[in-house]
């Protein structure tokens, strides 16, 4: 690609940002949590559709992916999970295909008075997009099809099939990507706009979901003594898992990409639920666990450890011992997935791809970054033989109140795609 292609493809992001920044403040008004993403995805469909995708949008059949590497246990109904893949096809037959993938779904927001305005309202003050999931990962869903946008405004399409995916589920399990692989979709490389301020991840942690269920003996307050008050006794068993992560995280456990991280797996208890009535000794609990892995930790081992310090702990409980917690795995068994340890020529010259076209853009060299959250690129990188590079705009406070996203960071991420699409795939006219 000779300069002034280069050039008329950055102008042509430019000249269409303001409607790309309209875009995303659309897909952003989409309450699209889980199980309430088939608005959003309609509208991307229809949009795919308006740019002359042929578009595949399906129903997720849990039986088709349960057997396959990679599937996270799933609680609850599956008939809302759907995904949208728009394609659209080479015709020289030179260049190598590409995944542009990013997810639909967003978490939940919270009470909607914590935050400054209204989470599904969004507004952009002084360069920055508020709203829950314009930064996670919206603003990467608009990065994709603008990038090629400015393909098209300048009369050229990528020389080889580009799929642009819209999946469900990568905030609890990852099976909208499984899904699409179990669809057929595979490409010589993946990009993934996640939002980690223009870097490169390098590498990324594994997270395992699970439940831990305790009963109790349950007995009028004035008579405490005499029951077993199943919500207290949560506490030593979050104790001991807490003192599970603290051993995990031993410079001697770490994976090297993690090295100088000092903290990098992190266990969170999200929700504890338990009990009936403010006078009668709880007789039941459910508390929540989200725990992180390092890329190549074996999944099955670790679920038995966890399980063994659980039961070790439950066994210092006088009531306990008699009663021993119940662990029900959901949502997330996510491995780890190092770019990193990818060798292989095609890595490094997606890699390579990457950096020519972040320098373009910025006129700086390409970041590298071990994360301690997870994404979609597992699928590719662990289970398709395919590089995954996840690089995407800066945002601020995801998952939490006042998400927000840099409007001039989407710009230069979407520019910096489109130099990649035309670098990787190569180019030919419309």
């Amino acid at each position: 690609m000779d300069a002034e292609t280069a050039t008329r493809i950055l102008n042509a992001v430019d000249a269409r940002f303001d409607a790309q920044v309209a875009f995303l403040a659309e897909l952003t008004r989409f309450p699209s949590t889980r199980g309430n993403e088939q608005g959003a995805q309609e509208f991307m469909a229809a949009e795919m559709a308006s740019r002359g995708y042929s578009v595949d949008r399906w129903q997720i059949d849990v039986d088709e992916i349960r057997a396959l590497p990679g599937f996270s246990p799933v609680l609850g109904p599956y008939e809302d999970a759907v995904n949208v893949v728009g394609t659209r096809v080479g015709t020289s037959g030179k260049g190598r295909s590409l995944i542009l993938n990013g997810h639909i779904d967003v978490v939940p927001e919270g009470p909607h008075e914590m935050w400054d305005s209204p989470p599904y309202a969004p507004r952009v003050d002084d360069g920055w997009m508020y709203g829950r999931g314009a930064g996670d990962m919206k603003a990467g869903l608009a990065s994709n099809l603008f990038a090629l946008d400015a393909l098209a405004a300048c009369g050229l399409a990528p020389a080889a099939d580009v799929f642009v995916q819209s999946v469900v589920e990568e905030e609890c399990t990852g099976n909208g990507a499984l899904a699409c692989l179990a669809r057929g979709y595979k490409a010589e490389a993946a990009l993934i706009p996640e939002p980690f301020a223009e870097s490169l991840v390098t590498a990324q942690v594994g997270v395992l979901w699970f439940q831990v269920h305790l009963k109790g003996l349950p007995t009028h307050v004035a008579y405490a003594g005499t029951g077993a008050n199943a919500i207290e006794a949560a506490i030593p068993l979050i104790a001991a898992l807490h003192g599970l992560e603290d051993r995990w995280n031993g410079e001697e456990h770490r994976h090297p990409e993690f090295a100088h991280h000092h903290h990098p797996l992190n266990l969170n208890i999200g929700k504890i639920i338990g009990g009936d009535w403010s006078s009668s000794v709880p007789a039941w609990c459910v508390f929540d666990v989200r725990m992180g892995l390092f890329p190549g930790q074996d999944m099955a081992a670790a679920k038995a450890e966890i399980e063994a310090v659980l039961m070790e702990a439950a066994r210092e409980n006088a009531f306990l011992r008699n009663s021993l917690p119940e662990v029900v795995y959901h949502g997330f068994e996510a491995e780890g997935y190092a770019l990193a340890e990818d060798d292989s020529a095609t890595a490094k010259a997606a890699i390579g791809a990457l950096e020519v076209a972040h320098n373009a853009v910025t006129g700086a060299a390409l970041d590298r970054l071990a994360i301690t959250a997870t994404t979609d690129a597992r699928f590719f990188g662990l289970y398709a033989d395919t590089p995954a590079l996840v690089y995407g705009p800066r945002a601020e406070a995801i998952h939490g109140f006042n998400e927000r996203v840099e409007l001039e960071s989407m710009r230069r991420v979407t520019q910096a795609t489109a130099l990649f699409i035309a670098g990787w795939c190569g180019l030919e006219l419309l």
